[in-house]
């Protein structure tokens, strides 16, 4: 069988996307392939379940519009599905007086971007909405949210498969071979036929456009882990929903934050560190060929000589509690290290081009045969529906 569209990708922007195409054309032969035995493992699986508002992103881009349309979307599935989720809202705190400026920036940013409600507060309002925590000045954002992505994309799958479409788990794509307008995708179990491949693959999503596309050697994807601490169950109360600090403009990441969880519990964290494999959740997990290659990767190392202290401030944190928690201070000064338990970790799959610039927006590249979506980190989970939309519209102007 020759299916229309072959998704690569079990994450929730490959199951979205999925669930677009079909939404649009239940006609047409849609099939997800993942690798893993689980959808969501990942990306997905690891993620800090936060709604995020699209406060930090560029009037315009694709990571504002998609965030803010997505927004909407998934708090709609949400509500049809039964999935439990909050509209939490969450402080933006400046700890140094150097970090005001900033902060008024955030706050003119989530206006051009609709955050209707969005506003400074005093440091007595600071106390009302999360009582712990400290600064020189804060932004109150009501529109941020929690939710569980993992049960939000195991929906998205069950709904592909209740309106016709295939999901196909331990299903790894090893090669594409292109021929009379067909892939031949060569997976793990099997050969499969499609017309059109739409490449969600994240981690590897550089590697799976190479397959289908030769000319795609501009940009690598380059994993950050970023490990968390859990508090203490007696200490949760120090947190009452989500507390972010202002994040460096010139770095992709947004410090480290306190995120009640909407599956139990509250996270501090993360930091960002090189992972010295694709899929290296753990300081020991190393893969030689993964990590020399992104060691000679001509963008990377301009990002390591340009962000080096920044990049040493993260690595020490990776290895010192007491500096972890050092940071964490700075919002809430009552944490102790004894305070923090080992909470896991997530990998980020973020996209470097040759020049050194680690890309900000969305990134997402079309070719005779496939869609290649190319740089999905945060806030793709929010935005998953509208990133699915706008994929779905690529891909159905083929059909």
């Amino acid at each position: 069988m020759v299916y229309d569209v072959v998704i690569i990708g079990g994450g929730i922007v490959g199951l979205a996307t999925g669930l677009k195409v079909l939404k649009a054309r239940p006609d047409l032969k849609i099939a997800v392939l993942e690798k893993e035995d689980q959808l969501a493992k990942h990306q997905t699986g690891n993620n800090s379940g936060v709604i995020h508002s699209g406060l930090y992103y560029k009037p315009g881009s694709l990571k504002a519009t998609n965030c803010i349309n997505g927004y909407h979307e998934l708090v709609r599935f949400c509500e049809e599905e039964k999935i439990p989720f909050e509209i939490t809202g969450k402080v933006v705190v400046a700890t140094r007086e150097e970090q005001k400026p900033l902060l008024d920036n955030l706050l003119t940013r989530g206006l051009q971007n609709g955050l209707t409600g969005t506003r400074k507060i005093t440091l007595e309002e600071l106390k009302s909405y999360e009582p712990h925590c400290t600064g020189v000045a804060a932004i109150h954002v009501p529109q941020t949210g929690i939710v569980d992505y993992y049960q939000v994309a195991l929906a998205f799958g069950r709904k592909i498969l209740q309106l016709g479409g295939e999901i196909f788990l331990e299903h790894k794509a090893l090669k594409i071979n292109q021929k009379e307008g067909i892939n031949y995708i060569e997976t793990s179990k099997k050969t499969i036929e499609s017309k059109l491949v739409i490449n969600c693959a994240g981690l590897y999503s550089d590697k799976v456009a190479l397959m289908n596309d030769a000319a795609i050697q501009d940009v690598k994807i380059i994993p950050f882990r970023g490990e968390y601490y859990k508090l203490k169950k007696e200490k949760e109360y120090l947190v009452k929903n989500l507390i972010y600090p202002v994040p460096d403009p010139n770095f992709p990441f947004l410090g480290v934050h306190f995120t009640r969880m909407k599956k139990g519990g509250v996270e501090a964290g993360p930091n960002a560190v090189l992972a010295f494999r694709r899929e290296g959740y753990k300081k020991s997990q190393i893969h030689l060929g993964e990590l020399a290659e992104t060691l000679a990767w001509p963008g990377f190392q301009k990002v390591a000589g340009k962000y080096w202290k920044t990049g040493f401030g993260e690595l020490y944190r990776s290895f010192s509690k007491a500096a972890f928690t050092k940071a964490l201070q700075e919002l809430i000064p009552e944490i102790q290290e004894s305070d923090l338990v080992d909470g896991g970790a997530g990998v980020r799959a973020q996209a470097c081009d040759r020049t050194g610039g680690l890309l900000d927006d969305f990134a997402i590249r079309e070719s005779a045969y496939a869609i290649n979506v190319l740089n999905a980190p945060s806030p793709a989970a929010t935005s998953s529906l509208s990133i699915g939309g706008t994929v779905a519209e690529m891909a159905l102007k083929r059909f």
